[in-house]
């Protein structure tokens, strides 16, 4: 069994900056992928970044510019620096990881703008 556990939301101003985490409990498993998604009240979870461990990146056209999404796959982990933050952004963070056809989510983490 893996846990992901997150950190790093909270609330900020719009402008602002978060850089959100998240480790696996387990660093000998390694992930072929790795990633955030979020959802919003009354919104479908969607994509937000994901990085290979070969470290090829991903993102959602609303984060390009913005997000940069790096992991440390000796710790097994995954960051995700959020710049220039929205109310829109306005969400539950959540981590995910792959490894081969199984896939593990992290509790979510908040992360509120206010504008």
């Amino acid at each position: 069994q893996v846990q992901l556990v997150e950190s790093g939301g909270g609330l900020v101003q719009a402008g602002g900056s978060l850089r959100l985490s998240c480790a696996a409990s387990r660093r000998g498993l390694s992930m072929n992928v790795m990633g955030w998604y979020r959802q919003a009240p009354g919104k479908q979870r969607e994509l937000v970044a994901t990085i290979t461990s070969g470290g090829s990146t991903n993102y959602a056209d609303s984060a390009k510019g913005r997000f940069t999404i790096s992991s440390d796959t000796t710790k097994n982990a995954v960051y995700l620096q959020m710049n220039s933050l929205k109310p829109e952004d306005t969400a539950v963070y959540y981590c995910n990881a792959v490894r081969g056809l199984t896939g593990f989510w992290g509790q979510g983490t908040q992360v509120t703008v206010s504008s």
